[in-house]
């Protein structure tokens, strides 16, 4: 396979149709994966798409709670290697306290378990709780952002095999991340989010996947009021959205879309 310099790698294929085939090059998005060290013990070995790996490093810091601010991560370097990519960070001391109670070890998440989770109380009651009023006017603003979607993913138009996730402001798509894992695009653009020091409560988040619990927490955990996603919530989703306050409309397509929680 030959490298592409955005998440993509071109493969010579066969291509059948009814009694012919052909000979053709096809894109592939990639899949790597990229282990997060902290303070120099590695805590998650995740699958994900090796495009902009610091943000989603930093994202994932913050979604998971292990970092409250980006205060609190001192170095990040990235290193790649034959076997993988490997993101070291220095953290304050308080986070890797933190870190060390929960410390656990995950390869992906499409269909994991409820990992460092050890009673279901205990699942229930770790939602945070959501500060940030939804404004009517972003239901009203979905359609426009899920019509611009298409144009601005680029290993999606070239490989079909990605999800994006992007922040919209008044209608608008402000910045779109992809990666083969749903869960990894939001948290690479939690990272550009917070490094960029924007306020989570003057926008939205669409995301072209279904919406599953792990994205309801991602998003609590950074205060964001509104989820929109193209394709169906799960029943999980629908429940955490509740208990934590985040606005859930699913669907989105077109001009509609349907809103499993109150504004």
């Amino acid at each position: 396979m030959t490298p592409h310099s955005y998440g993509v790698e071109t493969l010579q294929v066969q291509r059948f149709k009814k009694t012919e085939s052909e000979s053709v090059l096809d894109n592939i998005v990639q899949e790597y994966p990229i282990a997060l060290v902290y303070n120099g013990i590695s805590h998650a070995v995740m699958m994900a798409t090796p495009t902009d790996v610091s943000l989603f490093a930093k994202g994932f810091s913050l979604s998971e709670g292990i970092l409250t601010s980006l205060k609190e991560l001192y170095a990040i370097e990235v290193h790649q290697s034959e076997l993988g990519i490997e993101v070291e960070m220095t953290i304050s001391s308080r986070a890797f306290a933190t870190l060390k109670e929960r410390r656990r070890m995950m390869v992906g998440r499409t269909g994991c378990g409820l990992c460092g989770i050890e009673s279901l109380e205990q699942f229930h009651l770790d939602v945070p709780k959501i500060t940030t009023e939804p404004s009517k006017e972003w239901l009203a603003q979905i359609p426009m952002a899920i019509a611009h979607l298409k144009n601005r993913q680029e290993i999606t138009a070239l490989t079909g095999g990605a999800h994006a996730a992007a922040w919209v402001v008044e209608g608008q798509i402000i910045a779109l991340f992809e990666d083969v894992g749903r869960h990894n695009a939001l948290d690479k653009l939690i990272g550009y989010l917070a490094q960029e020091n924007y306020d989570t409560s003057s926008g939205f988040v669409v995301m072209t996947s279904r919406a599953s619990y792990e994205l309801i927490r991602k998003c609590a955990q950074l205060n964001i009021g509104l989820l929109a996603s193209i394709s169906a919530p799960t029943s999980m989703a629908i429940r955490l959205a509740k208990i934590s306050g985040l606005t859930l409309a699913s669907f989105c397509r077109g001009d509609g879309f349907v809103l499993y929680t109150e504004v």
